[in-house]
């Protein structure tokens, strides 16, 4: 396996190679991992992600997959890298993590079978499918701003090729805690299918990103909390949480709810409702006020 990064390198991106905790350059320029500041690691057209993949998840929502997969589209605008900030904005509260494994595209790919797919994949990395869900009732249908919102799309820390998905193990943990703990064994269609699946209608093209899916227990975070995400053999992702410099605007639009719908989405299905919202407090007590 081989993983690429791209960083600013004296202020210009620059696509470099890991060779142990050093980033070098093409030109021989090197700089610890440590110290780099890290860009996507491709500049895509498109950003699509799979609806639900895990078990684990499915079985959490009480639901059943569906006959095939079903995708949502996030704007590039959501583009976001490692070690960056990750914005809920202001009169927002329902801000989840969702650790994900993404697939980068390395040719241009377009009606192919499953058997294929591989030879149209330049490799791996790993994705946090932050979701915004005090919009959820006016976006549930196309996700636009649920998931597509800025910076609600963190990819890195690089591109690992030649990585095997089978039977790898992903964790999310908030603060140092393990939160979302899987395998891929659990997923019901593979890094293959989904490519060949969108790739019957929608022409891929090098750079491309496709998020996977994430196990169960997605849940909100803070202002101030450290989410990481750990994909066996790509490393980890790591992202901390900002609050919004300035307010969604009151005077255009919908604007964000706390609805059953989004507080049971957004707590997984674990929530309390007795005609007026009460979210667990054993769940996250800082995002409780009392109604």
């Amino acid at each position: 396996m081989t993983e690429y990064r791209r960083i600013l390198l004296d202020g210009y991106p620059c696509e470099v190679r890991r060779h142990g905790d050093v980033l070098v350059a093409g030109d021989g320029r090197e700089v610890g991992v440590e110290e780099a500041v890290h860009l996507p690691p491709t500049e895509p057209t498109k950003i699509i992600a799979v609806h639900l993949n895990y078990a684990s998840r499915t079985e959490e929502f009480m639901t059943k997959l569906p006959a095939a997969p079903t995708y949502f589209h996030k704007p590039i605008t959501a583009l976001n890298s490692h070690r960056a900030g990750v914005v809920r904005p202001d009169r927002c509260r329902w801000l989840n993590y969702e650790g994900e494994i993404v697939i980068v595209i390395g040719r241009t790919c377009r009606n192919i079978s499953p058997a294929e797919a591989s030879d149209y994949i330049a490799g791996y990395s790993i994705g946090n499918d932050y979701g915004l869900h005090d919009f959820r009732d006016t976006d549930a249908g196309s996700m636009l701003r649920v998931k597509g919102s800025d910076t609600l799309a963190p990819v890195g820390p690089g591109l690992v090729t030649d990585w095997d998905f089978r039977n790898k193990g992903i964790r999310t943990l908030v603060n140092g805690e393990v939160k979302q703990d899987s395998t891929t064994a659990e997923m019901e269609w593979d890094m293959h299918y989904l490519v060949a699946d969108i790739a019957r209608t929608i022409t891929l093209v090098p750079g491309d990103l496709l998020f996977s899916g994430t196990p169960a227990n997605s849940r909100p975070v803070q202002p101030g909390d450290t989410v990481e995400v750990e994909v066996e053999g790509l490393g980890t992702l790591t992202n901390h949480i900002v609050a919004g410099p300035t307010s969604i605007r009151d005077d255009v639009g919908a604007q964000p709810t706390e609805s059953e719908e989004v507080v049971s989405t957004a707590l997984g299905g674990d929530w309390e409702f007795r005609g007026i919202r009460t979210p667990s407090k054993h769940l996250y007590p800082s995002t409780v006020e009392e109604k």
